[in-house]
């Protein structure tokens, strides 16, 4: 049986016990799975108190059921929603009557939406905007992915397709009336002019920082150094709780620590690091080399020294490769100078380096508005920003290169320009969903929850 001539059921709330939980049920059976636990439809979209009872007349739960006929629905197929008390044993119940109807199973993860994509209630972008927006943990990333899902994309994308089609009509016409004088002529100038304006456009929006892929990503700040100088430290005081082990003793961090931050709205992976140093110890070596994988990785290093401490050699080729992602500032490392209490450097030091006391907050404030202005500088403005991901940028590069090549070869022929006009409405269509993406389908909607 195909999948969409099975029905498909899934909790759509958060995990029980809870208040209230939300099952939703999606396929041509909806309708009798309402009737059987609920003894009748009640009218499309109103809320209606009803008695579930399960197939032998026992009562489930005094229970809320809506009724969403196809394809006026979230998913384009008649879609039946059972708002029930959210105790385990309750959806149990509830779970167990509805997977005896025949031809009725559990949802796969992402099924509701594919569905919803394949029955053209939204465009690729816009579940790519849905999974970002499920996945968001800042307000930045809500807000980006929240355009998306309002087709921030998808709109501009259908534009340009249309627009793509119009100009390629033109100049299909004028080859189908090249032996009529100057009707050629007339059709391809603006079709040329339009194709130009169209590669501008998208240019502009290529030509745009690419940040906003990695605001979904989050930026990475690694916190390294010597042994001893108080990493563990600081990645708790940054975190405002503790996350890691603090010991005067050498060595005390051998993996590496991760904490996600919220800065601003930006989101930030902390890393904490074990002590760079040469030792004989095979697990503390392990550490070593990890910290220094990491840090070499990172957008942003902090590199941590002892108040007036210098650097030594060792550290200095680490802080050479260091900070080699995609920070705005190029090499991104920055000096903090710890343990001011315990005196040695104080105040204000030179441009990207700071000095703080980890262990009694001094300097923490500082250090935290400078990081909240780096991350802003890193993800620019993406406000309005089109492009979200690698795959949407792709297509686009590939549909920009493909009106430039139409441009290039009109004067050699039509029917050249022509084709890669077609190759750049084939572009746009796959950022949209709609011609050949199965080998991507998969990957998006495999990483949403059950029930979404």
């Amino acid at each position: 049986m195909h999948p969409q001539d099975q029905t498909i059921f899934a909790l759509s709330s958060g995990r029980p016990p809870s208040a209230i939980a939300v099952v939703r049920v999606s396929g041509p059976r909806a309708g009798l799975a309402l009737t059987t636990l609920a003894g009748e439809l009640p009218a499309p979209r109103h809320a209606s108190r009803r008695l579930l009872r399960d197939a032998v007349g026992q009562p489930i739960d005094d229970a809320v059921v809506l009724w969403f006929p196809g394809p006026a629905s979230a998913t384009g197929e008649d879609v039946a929603e059972f708002h029930v008390h959210g105790g385990r044993a309750v959806l149990s119940a509830l779970l167990a009557a509805i997977s005896a109807i025949p031809n009725t199973r559990a949802a796969e993860p992402g099924e509701f939406t594919r569905r919803a994509f394949e029955n053209g209630k939204l465009d690729l972008t816009e579940a790519e905007g849905l999974d970002d927006l499920i996945h968001a943990d800042t307000d930045r990333q809500r807000r980006q992915a929240l355009r998306q899902l309002q087709g921030l994309l998808g709109n501009r994308a259908r534009d340009w397709r249309e627009r793509i089609i119009e100009a390629s009509a033109l100049i299909e016409a004028g080859i189908d009336f090249s032996d009529e004088g100057d009707v050629p002529a007339e059709l391809l100038a603006p079709a040329v002019k339009a194709i130009g304006a169209l590669h501008r456009e998208i240019a502009e929006v290529l030509a745009a920082q690419g940040q906003a892929e990695r605001l979904r990503d989050g930026l990475v700040v690694a916190i390294a150094g010597e042994p001893n100088v108080g990493k563990s430290t600081l990645i708790n005081q940054l975190a405002r709780r503790e996350v890691a082990i603090v010991s005067p003793y050498a060595g005390t961090t051998r993996d590496v620590i991760e904490v996600q931050l919220d800065l601003d709205g930006y989101p930030v992976t902390l890393i904490d690091t074990a002590g760079i140093r040469e030792t004989d110890d095979p697990v503390e070596q392990e550490g070593v080399r990890r910290a220094r994988a990491r840090a070499e990785d990172a957008d942003l290093v902090l590199w941590l020294v002892e108040g007036s401490q210098t650097i030594d050699p060792d550290a200095t080729r680490l802080l050479r490769k260091a900070g080699g992602g995609n920070g705005p500032s190029g090499g991104s490392i920055w000096i903090v100078r710890n343990k001011v209490d315990l005196g040695g450097a104080g105040g204000s030091g030179p441009r990207d380096e700071f000095a703080i006391s980890a262990s009694r907050g001094d300097g923490i404030p500082q250090l935290v508005d400078a990081l909240v202005k780096f991350a802003s500088e890193f993800f620019g403005s993406s406000e309005g920003a089109l492009v979200t991901r690698a795959r949407q940028r792709e297509l686009l590069r590939q549909a920009a290169d493909s009106l430039r090549r139409s441009l290039e070869l009109v004067e050699e022929g039509e029917e050249l320009a022509a084709e890669e006009l077609r190759a750049a409405a084939y572009a746009l269509g796959r950022v949209l969903g709609r011609v050949d993406v199965e080998d991507v389908l998969g990957a998006i909607f495999q990483k949403f929850c059950i029930g979404k």
